[in-house]
């Protein structure tokens, strides 16, 4: 079981990153991508999966956020991070029409430029939609033909959103979210949707820890050694042996992020 999306570069894990990958390794989490959400924790994360060669990679990216702080300057910095073999993909990028840290059209700004620069490095891109569904369509659908491939990161949509998304041949991400009983029972219904070859797992660590845990966590910090108990749920609620869904899933990262 691969976890695709692990914010390593939190200050939550300042004082024990090395101990929160040891306890992945130690829990069967195969893979670790750590996510760069805006050009100084893109180096960051490059420079952590550097530590890890072989077990953790990186994203080069700048979440919607952080639109504002887009440049050339930007560009460049996620440019040269791509040259390296620790970054397999572009992003955290998208629109987030929730929290409007920053505005629609610099958010729209960054994210067509960051599509851009995914389809001339023929790189996968990772993507956050949230509260956006269809502008973030309009933008993204013109690059499709031009990507090597793409993961809605962390979805959370409706069941029109998903289907919109299996239909433009994106991958799916899902988090612990679909573990929260007061806001994660829709999407816990449409995971038998999602094609076994189109779904990966991850925990979004620190954020986003399971609620039903048991016994619950001390901390609140979520972690990826968390992802064995997203997986067994998820198997559950999709009908799956665990197994089967954590081997699935580590094949479907490593295809889409071409790791070794």
């Amino acid at each position: 079981m691969f976890d695709i999306g692990v914010n390593l570069t939190s200050t939550q894990f300042a004082k024990d990153r090395e101990q929160v990958v040891k306890r992945a390794r130690e829990a069967g989490v195969t893979g670790l991508l750590i996510t760069g959400t805006n050009a100084l924790e893109s180096q960051q994360a490059r420079q952590l999966a550097a530590l890890h060669a072989g077990y953790c990679w990186s994203t080069a990216g700048v979440h919607p956020h952080h639109a504002s702080e887009w440049s050339t300057e930007t560009a460049n910095t996620l440019r040269r991070l791509a040259e390296s073999e620790q970054v397999v993909a572009i992003g955290e990028c998208g629109l987030d029409f929730n929290r409007n840290l920053s505005a629609h059209d610099q958010q729209e700004y960054a994210f067509d430029a960051q599509l851009a620069l995914a389809a001339e490095l023929q790189l996968p891109v990772f993507l956050h939609c949230r509260e956006a569904h269809d502008r973030f369509v309009a933008v993204l659908e013109p690059w499709l033909p031009k990507l090597v491939g793409a993961v809605v990161h962390c979805f959370t949509g409706t069941r029109d959103e998903l289907q919109a998304c299996l239909a433009l041949g994106l991958s799916v991400g899902i988090t612990g979210w679909v573990c929260d009983e007061r806001r994660g029972m829709e999407l816990r219904e449409l995971l038998p949707l999602i094609p076994a070859e189109r779904l990966l797992l991850e925990t979004d660590a620190p954020y986003l820890l399971p609620r039903d845990m048991h016994p619950r966590p001390t901390s609140r910090r979520n972690e990826p050694c968390f992802l064995p108990h997203i997986v067994q749920q998820v198997a559950n609620w999709r009908g799956e042996e665990a197994e089967a869904l954590g081997a699935q899933v580590n094949l479907n990262a490593r295809q889409l992020f071409k790791l070794a």
